[in-house]
């Protein structure tokens, strides 16, 4: 591929250092030797061209294929609107694939099965990300009539789904990501809530959640029992008390965050083309419901960007509508320049050709205002903000319909029924998860609050950089409240909630996450699903000391105000916990020489899991921390009640009884360090001689060499498997806001 030409007055894209080395490291085409083809204007023009190129199918169209270059580049380069990211990676290029969702049908035989499974590795290979159903497989332990045999069950089929994925790299870029759904009435619906309850292991690839049906939350009101239908046959398997079920659920998310929860009733009745069968699944981050064979390309527009001091309420409306009705056009055009990796999956998009057009910035641009998310005026705000985007969206998708015409499918669509369109397109808008794309926009995530209003990252060689939101910092100094101190205090807390020396009204407007009420997270969600096509991606994010009834209101109150799923993360619920804000407790250190004092366990600690390939499997090796320093340390391989997991699970514990002894990290490495085994394996250059060996490697890496090596740096941070820089969670996934790491793609 050649650098394409650039007109010369076209101006460069507008890019922070972090959207810089973001854009470098995932997005810009690279030669055999990994070295760029492109620099970041070629790259922005590529996916223009690339895609203005279709318009010239269509007479009808008052563009030029020029003229629409142009449009694009500038709506991209200007951060006002940007598309998901195999759209920027692909197009242009050999591999062609631009869309993000799918989703794929599993059926009930060990054809239908492994079609699945060779299906998704097409499509982790090529960019995208898949969701199942998995409610179409017979039950655990059911006859199997061509064999006399019994079925093993969806859950056990879920780990070679996983164990695949775990072996295709997404382009050269990331693993593949997968959402896993089981209907709440299927006979193995306990053992599918328990099927993440090892962490980080079978089932490491998937996001999963229960599909709860109207009839199962009308039993869980009025505490009735259930029935449990075989999927093969129809027939009644079992019954169960739904509130049981229910507690069972709100029980494991409370512990890890998994499963989420999907209403598929009221997803199945906003599906524009029931005559094509049941919605039965989501892509891995549950915004995006699809047909089995379906296909989804999405984009976000940059609320931020569209704020105007001039304009009465701060918003210019007449650029929203100019912005999302170009968004749209492009995103129509995406389809057509698509090479979609199987030929179902291009017959069904191509019949519905659905878009997702959502939003990003949505926090900032309430900064901007100096609205509260968490008010009421936030709430009417986004109310009105999203009935324009839908609006605009609709009349675009209809002016395409008159243009190219409709979607082939449109005449036996829902719209058709009611005489609405004809549109381009059956389905226009979704919320979708904005990660990498924010911080190439220089905005906050989706619809969700800021995670923490500064935090530090690396830059170089160990070198740490406070970033700071920049309306944060601004109203700071227009304060006359800023000062570099203040910014690596809010760093470290990520809050200024308890900052009662600032100023009450910056106090009040620039709230984080974990700020606001589990209520007021799920009523903005309520806000923009009211006028979305799709689904919203969202997280309830909750403090450490929430309790399983406040997951329990959570879920009640997202079926009640007409959310189509949520999903929900307790801080540190998981022990390779992700972001967190706040310090640990204060814990009293031993004197040098009482190594027989042993520490007490805080009530809160944090840290990272790092997993390290050793000669007798994959060894997962959680490690807390105190203050930056290691404190206790988990080791898993393989299963409970094997003896070698018994051998990693003592490692452990005297390991944790050391650190907590107050024994250095330097003679505790020394000591392991070096110890043989029947089987060796490199990594990372490195001879592994034994599961010791492999505890003191990390332990090497992460406390006591002078570069870091793979996945984990800099003391205390829980790690990026890229770059070692802190991961939050939000929009239902993982994201490194340094490096662009997105475990769900």
């Amino acid at each position: 591929m050649t650098q394409p030409d650039v007109p010369a007055d076209l101006p460069e894209p507008v890019l922070t250092d972090n959207a810089r080395v973001v854009l470098a490291k995932r997005y810009l085409r690279k030669d055999a030797e990994g070295n760029p083809m492109e620099d970041f204007r070629g790259m922005f023009l590529r996916v223009a061209g690339t895609v203005a190129a279709e318009e010239a199918k269509y007479e009808n169209s008052p563009y030029t294929v020029e003229d629409l270059t142009r449009e694009f580049y500038l709506l991209m380069t200007s951060g006002r609107f940007l598309p998901n990211s195999p759209t920027l990676m692909n197009a242009g290029t050999d591999l062609g694939q631009l869309a993000a969702c799918f989703v794929l049908p599993v059926e009930d035989s060990m054809d239908g099965i492994f079609d699945a499974v060779k299906h998704a590795a097409m499509i982790h290979k090529s960019g995208g990300g898949t969701g199942f159903s998995f409610s179409r497989l017979r039950h655990e332990g059911a006859r199997v009539g061509s064999t006399g045999g019994v079925a093993s069950g969806p859950v056990s089929f879920m780990k070679i789904f996983n164990t695949a994925t775990e072996q295709v790299k997404q382009g050269g870029t990331r693993r593949g990501a997968n959402m896993g759904i089981l209907r709440v009435d299927h006979p193995d619906i306990l053992k599918f809530i328990e099927c993440k309850s090892s962490e980080g292991t079978e089932l490491n690839n998937f996001n999963i959640s229960v599909a709860l049906t109207e009839r199962f939350m009308q039993a869980v009101e009025n505490d009735e029992e259930y029935e449990l239908i075989a999927p093969h046959t129809g027939a009644v398997k079992d019954t169960l008390r739904a509130r049981d079920v229910f507690t069972r659920l709100v029980r494991k998310a409370w512990e890890s965050g998994d499963p989420g929860i999907v209403f598929l009733d009221r997803v199945n009745r906003d599906n524009p083309t029931p005559e094509q069968g049941e919605i039965e699944s989501t892509n891995p981050c549950g915004e995006q419901p699809l047909l089995p064979y379906e296909a989804c390309n999405l984009g976000s527009v940059n609320l931020a960007a569209l704020y105007d001091a001039e304009a009465d309420d701060g918003i210019d409306w007449e650029e929203l509508r100019r912005v999302v009705r170009l968004s749209v056009r492009f995103l129509d055009d995406v389809i057509d320049a698509s090479r979609y990796p199987l030929s179902e999956i291009d017959e069904k998009v191509r019949r519905n050709r659905k878009i997702g057009l959502g939003v990003m910035g949505w926090a900032d641009l309430l900064f901007r205002l100096g609205v509260p998310y968490d008010s009421r005026e936030a709430l009417r705000l986004a109310d009105k903000v999203m009935e324009a985007v839908q609006a605009e969206s609709k009349a675009a998708s209809k002016e395409l319909a008159q243009e190219r015409g409709p979607f082939p499918a449109y005449d036996s669509s829902s719209y058709a029924q009611i005489n609405l369109g004809p549109y381009r397109n059956a389905t226009t808008t979704t919320i979708a998860p904005t990660g990498t794309l924010s911080i190439i926009a220089s905005c906050s995530s989706g619809i969700e609050p800021l995670f923490a209003l500064a935090f530090s990252r690396n830059v170089m060689d160990g070198e740490r950089l406070v970033e700071v939101n920049p309306y944060f910092e601004d109203a700071l100094r227009r304060a006359e409240a800023h000062s570099r101190s203040l910014m690596e205090d809010v760093a470290k807390k990520g809050t200024i909630h308890a900052m009662e020396h600032l100023p009450e009204d910056i106090r009040r407007v620039f709230v984080t996450s974990h700020d606001i009420s589990p209520e007021m997270h799920l009523k903005m969600q309520a806000a923009f699903q009211k006028h979305t096509d799709n689904a919203v991606s969202k997280t309830v994010n909750l403090p450490s000391d929430a309790t399983e009834e406040d997951i329990h209101h959570i879920y009640t109150l997202a079926y009640e105000l007409g959310c189509k799923g949520v999903t929900v993360y307790r801080d540190g619920s998981l022990s390779g916990q992700v972001l967190c804000t706040g310090e640990p407790g204060e814990v009293e250190k031993p004197k040098l020489g009482e190594a027989s004092r042993v520490m007490q366990r805080p009530e809160m600690v944090y840290g990272f899991t790092r997993k390290v390939r050793t000669g007798l499997g994959e060894l997962y090796l959680t490690i807390n921390e105190v203050d930056g320093k290691p404190f206790e340390v988990f080791a898993t391989i393989g299963k409970s009640g094997h003896s070698i997991m018994a051998k990693a699970e003592a490692v452990g514990r005297l390991v944790s009884l050391a650190l907590r002894s107050g024994i250095g990290v330097e003679e505790i490495v020394k000591q392991l360090e070096g110890i043989g085994g029947e089987y060796t394996v490199f990594a990372k250059k490195r001879l592994l001689k034994s599961i010791p060996d492999a505890v003191a490697y990390v332990l090497r890496q992460r406390y006591m060499d002078d570069m870091n090596a793979g996945n984990d740096s800099g003391l205390g941070k829980p790690g990026c498997p890229e770059c070692g820089d802190t991961l939050v969670f939000e929009e239902g996934c993982h994201l490194c806001r340094s490096c662009g790491y997105t475990k769900c793609g």
